[in-house]
């Protein structure tokens, strides 16, 4: 099996465990999250651990011994992205993440999938089109441009960013869920500017390049993964013809 295809594999099997948690449990809220992220990354580590014996894993789930730092092939995995929906009950945005990081070339995104697991769908890092359709928003799209952000943490500069482009602004769960919103057509930009690491976003922005959507940090420079500080705080991904009016507010900001 190729890397892609196994990404796709790990995260939707890992999406089809926690959907069972979810349904079976009797567990809700915090206590669903703590569970589901334990259980998704034991799925995850140990198909790695089967599958890629060679290979590094950094997980927001386990404790990163940096051994990864010198390795070729790196593993970044997000067991459950947006654990607070995951444990809300009727939230479709929520998410897994699964990408493989090569040394290559300096350091790249060589595979990636998203696993939306409510909506019973896995993107991964392919070139094939997506019929846009509506299921993560909770509107569905007007003609007007549609940039979406965290709702707990969203940037100060969302409106100035929605005003740039003649857009609105909404509020969704997850990172890999806001992303996919972008590349299923669901929205035109998604902006973040409120903290996040590695495994938030590295799956969602290799699924969106490989659709053509830009991606990189809101000072319009490029992201960077299997770094020491794992920290990786601001975000951009939009549709390319956004980007230069996008940025010129968020890179002043």
């Amino acid at each position: 099996m190729d890397d892609r295809a196994l990404a796709g594999e790990l995260a939707t099997a890992a999406g089809h465990l926690l959907l069972e948690l979810r349904a079976t449990s009797g567990l809700t809220g915090k206590d669903l999250g703590k569970a589901g992220d334990l259980r998704s990354n034991d799925l995850l580590m140990r198909r790695l651990a089967e599958e890629r014996p060679d290979d590094a894993v950094l997980s927001e789930e386990s404790a990163d011994d940096k051994s990864r730092l010198g390795a070729q092939r790196v593993w970044i995995v997000d067991p459950v992205d947006g654990t607070r929906e995951y444990g809300m009950h009727g939230h479709a945005d929520w998410a897994v993440h699964v990408a493989l990081w090569s040394a290559d070339g300096g350091g790249t995104l060589i595979a990636g999938a998203v696993a939306l697991p409510a909506l019973a769908v896995t993107y991964v890092d392919d070139d094939l089109p997506i019929t846009p359709t509506d299921g993560l928003a909770s509107t569905p799209k007007g003609e007007l441009p549609r940039v979406v952000v965290s709702g707990s943490r969203p940037p100060a500069f969302s409106q100035p960013v929605a005003d740039a482009i003649g857009g609105e602004v909404l509020s969704m769960g997850s990172a890999g869920a806001k992303a996919m919103a972008v590349v299923r057509g669901e929205a035109d930009a998604y902006v973040h500017a409120g903290g996040q690491y590695e495994w938030d976003s590295a799956a969602p922005v290799a699924v969106a390049q490989a659709k053509g959507l830009w991606c990189g940090r809101i000072d319009g420079s490029s992201l960077a993964y299997n770094r020491d500080d794992t920290y990786l705080p601001d975000l951009v991904i939009c549709r390319p013809e956004l980007t230069e009016r996008i940025i010129a507010v968020t890179s002043a900001s």
